[in-house]
């Protein structure tokens, strides 16, 4: 059983967070910005002022690096039972989408209900050929 390569982890899921992040602008300022654009005039007329804060898009694009990482750490941590190849990338990605958007929407949309369904479940959608295909990328790029 080989040693994880840590240095590699590190390169190769920062460009699977790059894949991701680039796919998360698409998402929200193409082809959801009408729709949250909207939430905002309604949430508006509520009474309610939110202005979105920079340092949270920060954040999150620094989150979703962090998630590149750890879906190439889980492909490397998994591949002396499943073997190194496209089939393990994909399983790490899945396994990885499950234990984070999937369950972010489920808690968001069961816990809150603030977000149209839309809002809510596209993103979940999106991301399940998003994170497994960033994972492919990214191990392509990965040799213990």
């Amino acid at each position: 059983m080989g040693k994880i390569n840590v240095g590699r982890v590190i390169g190769a899921g920062l460009l699977a967070g790059l894949i991701m992040n680039v796919s998360q602008f698409v998402l929200h300022a193409v082809v959801l910005a009408g729709d949250g654009a909207k939430l905002m005039e309604d949430w508006k007329k509520l009474g309610l002022n939110i202005e979105p804060d920079p340092m949270l898009l920060l954040w999150l694009v620094a989150v979703t690096f962090g998630l590149g990482v750890m879906a190439l750490w889980t492909y490397a941590a998994i591949q002396p039972r499943f073997g190194p190849g496209p089939r393990t990338a994909v399983v790490a990605g899945l396994a990885v989408w499950a234990l984070s958007y999937f369950y972010a929407g489920v808690y968001v949309y069961a816990g809150m209900v603030i977000l149209p369904m839309k809002l809510t479940w596209l993103p979940v959608a999106w991301s399940l050929v998003e994170v497994p295909v960033a994972t492919l990328v990214g191990a392509w790029l990965y040799k213990e």
